[in-house]
């Protein structure tokens, strides 16, 4: 074999390899580059339930501390877990935190997740993606799925299931995150000037 010959059959080698790992990205990105601690925060379309729907998108929340959660009315951990994340909200949404929850219940389903929202007493924000593809953007497994997103964009916790949110390893970790004290006292009431003073639970 000469070594033009050489070469010519490197550069098929290369290529089939190429077309071989594009392939592969392509159809089994979600294997390979799986949204986990440490990614990305993948884009979504999300839209809300009061007043006209306005889209909300990942841009929107630029810079913010995040707890993103995906669920839906239908959903039993769901409720399981959504007070002590309006607990969370309570403690810290003065001082920063940003809870996004989105729900993923069928179209025409905005009344019943106004409902749910009243029932359980919830004042944190609540979307709407009525196509469900935030469970592909993010890989879920199911709902309750939660992520936990740092000012720069990068996912920092990622739970499968329902959660306490209001612990006090969660309660340590966003007030890492948000580099505020994580005591309900310097929660309440070290916040910046003019912010407004929301009571918490002990």
């Amino acid at each position: 074999m000469t070594i033009r010959q050489q070469w010519t059959f490197v550069g098929i080698v290369v290529l089939i390899l190429a077309g071989g790992l594009l392939a592969a990205t392509r159809y089994l990105g979600d294997e390979i580059f799986p949204v986990t601690v440490g990614s990305k925060a993948p884009d979504f379309r999300a839209v809300t339930v009061e007043g006209p729907p306005v889209t909300k998108t990942i841009a929107d929340y630029k810079g913010q501390v995040v707890l993103l959660n995906v669920w839906a009315t239908w959903c039993l951990p769901c409720r399981t877990e959504m007070p002590s994340i309006q607990a969370l909200h309570d403690r810290f949404g003065a001082r920063g935190l940003k809870v996004v929850a989105v729900s993923i219940d069928n179209s025409g389903f905005a009344d019943e997740i106004r409902r749910f929202r009243d029932q359980y007493g919830l004042t944190f924000e609540i979307l709407h993606d009525a196509s469900g593809n935030i469970k592909r953007d993010y890989h879920t497994t199911g709902v309750p799925e939660t992520f936990v997103i740092g000012r720069d964009g990068v996912i920092r916790k990622k739970v499968i299931a329902a959660a306490d949110w209001d612990s006090p390893a969660n309660r340590a970790l966003f007030a890492q995150l948000l580099g505020v004290p994580e005591s309900a006292e310097g929660a309440g009431t070290d916040a910046p000037p003019g912010a407004p003073q929301i009571p918490v639970r002990p």
